[in-house]
């Protein structure tokens, strides 16, 4: 009979599987499900074990079944077997989309199954202005959507829509801020003669070593 310590590990595990190969963060479940976050944390960390009713809901939000969160998973084969690229973008060729092919700089082979819904890409973040949230020259996975909630990190246009930055985005008193989470850097306010565009919801990042 399996103990209360490794069923909580097995949910634990699959809910974790989940997220990531959803591109989801905590903050988006627990907001979208209406659940506290704190409670959807002590499920990601093992330390508690949810209500069926509760089971049920994850598993309808993760679009499988029930058991598939609650049962040991012993074989990744099957769901990550086919791989897509997904184009990085480096640098904006003036006046191209932003997912103009002139704009790629190579890809990055996903599973398939891993990646969210919706069109997506990597950004290369240059600089250090979203340190020590995003280190300089890691990959930032972006799916395109033109807002995000307060808080959240977006890509952003900028310059006339020749330069692409990631920040925080801030909605204060009616206006628009774009916030980095290094301190030395002021944020920048969206005004009409100073305008931004936002183009895409930052995921995730990766780094290569």
């Amino acid at each position: 009979m399996i103990s209360a310590e490794d069923q909580r590990k097995i949910f634990s595990d699959n809910l974790n599987r989940y997220l990531k190969m959803k591109g989801k963060i905590p903050a988006d479940v627990a907001r979208e499900l209406d659940i506290p976050e704190s409670t959807l944390r002590s499920w990601i960390s093992g330390e508690k074990y949810p209500r069926i009713q509760n089971i049920q809901k994850l598993a309808d939000y993760f679009n499988v079944r029930r058991s598939d969160i609650t049962e040991a998973y012993t074989n990744y084969s099957d769901e990550y077997s086919e791989l897509v690229k997904v184009p990085i973008i480096g640098e904006i060729a003036c006046g191209e989309p932003i997912l103009a092919t002139e704009n790629f700089d190579g890809y990055i082979l996903e599973p398939k199954n891993s990646l969210p819904s919706g069109e997506v890409f990597y950004l290369r973040a240059k600089g250090d202005s979203m340190q020590p949230t995003i280190p300089n020259e890691s990959n930032v996975l972006i799916r395109l959507q033109s807002s995000v909630e307060d808080g959240e990190i977006a890509a952003v246009l900028v310059n006339g829509d020749e330069e692409v930055t990631l920040k925080r985005i801030k909605y204060q008193d009616g206006i628009i801020l774009l916030v980095a989470d290094n301190s030395k850097y002021p944020p920048y306010i969206v005004t009409k003669n100073n305008p931004a565009r936002i183009i895409g919801k930052a995921l995730k990042f990766s780094v290569d070593l």
